[in-house]
């Protein structure tokens, strides 16, 4: 299996590049967060990468981050989700967003990634609760305890956008109490 492709990069047409290493041309999918923090035409590039191999292709997909595969293979373990629906559900969503989407079990986020419907969405929530969101989640994960998502979803229901709601929620320290926690995110929003 080919875990790593270090090489210069010839091609950049989203979301496929294409990477020369030691005179072989590799034709990589990636996702659009990883695209983005590509270097410029002929400068080197390294990815981590996950081969997929079929009756009719071998396609390589590429990662800037082990978080964004590890995030790839869970997803692709899912029966109805292929390859290009998980870099679908990468490019929109950061692995941090969509561990935080799945510890707040908020599947309206995940249907605004293009080519992800409401069934979808509510198997992605089901089949990556406990995996993806515990193991892949980082700061925000952890940040987004049980109290951290009541506080989150009352200042939903109060009016406030998704955005606002993490943002106030960000500051909050881990043994927080969910009324303290409203308060606090209350006063940070009046500001």
């Amino acid at each position: 299996m080919i875990g790593r492709i270090e090489g210069r990069l010839l091609e950049k047409n989203p979301p496929g590049i294409l990477v020369d290493a030691n005179g072989v041309g590799y034709e990589i999918d990636v996702p659009m967060s990883t695209f983005y923090q590509l270097p410029a035409i002929s400068e080197r590039v390294t990815l981590l990468t996950h081969l997929t191999v079929r009756e009719d292709a071998h396609q390589l997909y590429g990662f800037g981050t082990s978080s964004e595969r590890a995030a790839f293979r869970e997803l692709i373990k899912i029966s109805g989700v292929g390859a290009r629906t998980a870099l679908a559900v990468l490019s929109g969503l950061s692995v941090d967003e969509l561990a935080q989407t799945i510890t707040l079990q908020e599947s309206a986020r995940l249907t605004r990634v293009p080519g992800i419907g409401k069934k979808t969405a509510e198997r992605l929530l089901l089949e990556l609760k406990g995996k993806l969101g515990a193991d892949l989640g980082g700061a925000k994960a952890s940040a987004a305890s049980d109290a951290a998502a009541d506080v989150i979803r009352a200042l939903l229901a109060l009016g406030y956008n998704e955005r606002e709601a993490n943002a106030a929620v960000r500051g909050l320290p881990a043994d927080t109490s969910v009324s303290d926690g409203i308060r606090y995110a209350l006063k940070s929003l009046a500001k």
